[in-house]
């Protein structure tokens, strides 16, 4: 199958379904960027390359993705989706609990789901990850579910310096060393820990960044954010 690679057993691999060959195996390229070592696997098109999907594609897919954590599916358009159906209702009754379908838009969902199943979310949080795509990104205080709060405690900011901007393989980055923090953090108002929150504050170079916590807690996570954004992401 085209556009794999390999994982380890504990990581939740993923199922580009496209109508286009192409844009399945383009998505697995631009996720392969921000999740290396994450299953994804490009299942698009029909079995003889024509614009269409393939139900033989798909379960192809899904048994190569599926090292043992599960596997999730995401898809383009209506009839994309009902061929995923039907390919999971022919999975072997062991394997079905493991695949999940996300409703979720094909790029912005499969760039979440892989940078979720990249740090190492089970099936549960790589699909919510992909789902979150359909909302707006929350922001710190909806994601800890606090009232409003006054100033944060805890905060640095910084000036943008990598020459793009806090674009996809920086900001999942950032997510990555975010997730290594058990403490809430926040990125100019957005949750450290979505990827979709951050990239939706259009972060240019020039810019000022505030890495921000609301207590002691947050300040091992607020000073290892802030030197990652003065490191330029190592792209200056």
């Amino acid at each position: 199958m085209a556009g794999a690679q390999g994982n380890p057993t504990d990581q939740v691999g993923l199922v580009f379904v496209s109508h286009s060959a192409l844009i399945a195996a383009g998505l697995v390229e631009l996720a392969r960027q921000m999740a290396p070592t994450v299953t994804l696997v490009a299942a698009g098109g029909r079995d003889d390359g024509g614009i269409g999907t393939s139900f033989d594609l798909i379960v192809a897919g899904i048994a190569e993705a599926d090292r043992g954590a599960g596997a999730v599916v995401l898809c383009d358009l209506g009839s994309a989706i009902l061929t995923a159906e039907t390919a999971l209702d022919f999975l072997d009754d062991a394997v079905r609990p493991r695949v999940q379908i996300a409703d979720a838009p094909l790029v912005e969902g499969g760039v979440a789901a892989a940078v979720a199943a990249e740090i190492g979310g089970d099936l549960a949080a790589v699909v919510a990850a992909a789902e979150s795509a359909r909302s707006t990104p929350p922001s710190a205080d909806d994601a800890s579910g606090a009232a409003e709060p006054e100033r944060s405690e805890v905060s640095r900011t910084v000036i943008l310096r990598n020459r793009d901007g806090l674009h996809a393989r920086p900001a999942a980055d950032f997510v990555k060393l975010a997730s290594t923090f058990d403490a809430p953090v926040s990125v100019n108002g957005r949750d450290a820990h979505s990827l979709l929150g951050i990239m939706s504050l259009g972060l240019t170079r020039g810019m000022s960044v505030e890495i921000s916590g609301p207590d002691e807690r947050s300040r091992a996570a607020v000073d290892a954010l802030a030197d990652l954004i003065e490191t330029g992401f190592g792209e200056e």
